[in-house]
């Protein structure tokens, strides 16, 4: 197969120095399209400044990083563009991934869309950012979903009719059900791919971020819940059994009878069996297991959250952490 430039997308707002060292690092690509979301901080004249194409969205609508993706999708010249890194203005892409990946593409016609390890630039800040690099590390090989950066065939992205911009969270695995049901793979190659600065150093922006998923999985649920798919299913009735219905429950029995908070003891317990799983000598596995559990109570409020805007017909606005 002929080869050809590999365009590249990367989307932002107020991404700074992150934004200078993404474009940076895409070094042979061409176009890079930048597409930017209401910045204040000179995100779009950096890059113009740099030689990439900007789309600046019109601000009147409400911002989703999906909307973002397909703007820059749709300025792309379909004659002349093969093969797409979409990549998150807050990343930097790894030297030899786009040589990688490519061959990877290029060798199985199959595959819609390649992707790599994604890590946390900086993990010994918070454990945040830890938790971040703990959710990025997803085994190799054929996979449901992919996440925000990729290097993927426009022609595959088209087929499926690219992302639903109207998600506020969620888009890429949604997009790669759509992918699937056509017949393409998605891969996850045991290779660098992205380095992500996720700059979370407060509760309230773990847990804002935490509703965020709690949403995307309730939505997912809704739009791709049905057999075979199942698409997070399971991931939505957890988070509404751990952080919503048992402590209803819980709370109801205690009014009959206080002895019923015992039952909150289920919670430390359920920590510890997590964090069985990875070693209860480990620091890491009993930060992660605590947070999954705490997690279970932001998540259930983004699933309730999407769940009554669509029974009064409204819309979520973007849930931004930072």
């Amino acid at each position: 197969m002929t080869s050809s430039p590999i365009a590249a997308i990367v989307i932002g707002r107020n991404e700074g120095a992150r934004l200078e060292a993404c474009l940076a690092s895409l070094k042979g690509a061409s176009p890079i399209i930048y597409v930017d979301s209401g910045s204040t901080d000179g995100s779009a004249e950096h890059a113009r400044s740099v030689g990439a194409h900007v789309i600046d969205l019109d601000t009147s609508q409400p911002f989703t990083a999906a909307r973002a993706r397909n703007a820059g999708l749709a300025a792309l010249d379909r004659s002349e563009t093969r093969l797409v890194q979409l990549v998150d203005g807050d990343c930097i892409v790894e030297p030899g991934w786009l040589t990688t990946a490519t061959a990877y593409l290029d060798t199985h016609p199959d595959t819609a869309i390649a992707c790599g390890r994604r890590r946390e630039d900086h993990p010994e800040t918070s454990v945040y950012n830890r938790l971040c690099d703990i959710e990025w590390n997803t085994p190799p090989g054929d996979a449901l979903a992919c996440g925000g950066d990729i290097l993927a065939r426009l022609d595959a992205l088209d087929d499926a009719g690219l992302y639903r911009d109207d998600l506020i969270a969620g888009e890429e695995p949604e997009l790669c059900v759509r992918l699937r049901q056509l017949g393409w793979k998605i891969h996850r190659l045991d290779t660098p791919m992205t380095r992500h600065d996720a700059r979370m150093t407060k509760l309230g922006q773990w847990w804002k971020r935490t509703r965020r998923a709690g949403h995307a999985f309730a939505e997912g649920a809704h739009l791709h819940g049905a057999p075979p798919e199942r698409h997070w299913v399971g991931e939505t009735r957890r988070a509404l059994l751990w952080g919503a219905a048992l402590p209803l429950a819980i709370l109801i029995a205690a009014l009959i009878h206080p002895a019923a908070l015992l039952a909150t003891l289920i919670y430390p317990l359920q920590v510890a069996r997590l964090a069985a799983r990875r070693g209860l000598t480990s620091r890491a596995a009993w930060e992660w297991a605590f947070f999954t559990v705490l997690g279970k109570f932001a998540e259930a409020q983004g699933a309730l959250q999407f769940h009554l805007g669509r029974l009064v017909n409204r819309r979520s606005t973007l849930i931004e952490y930072r």
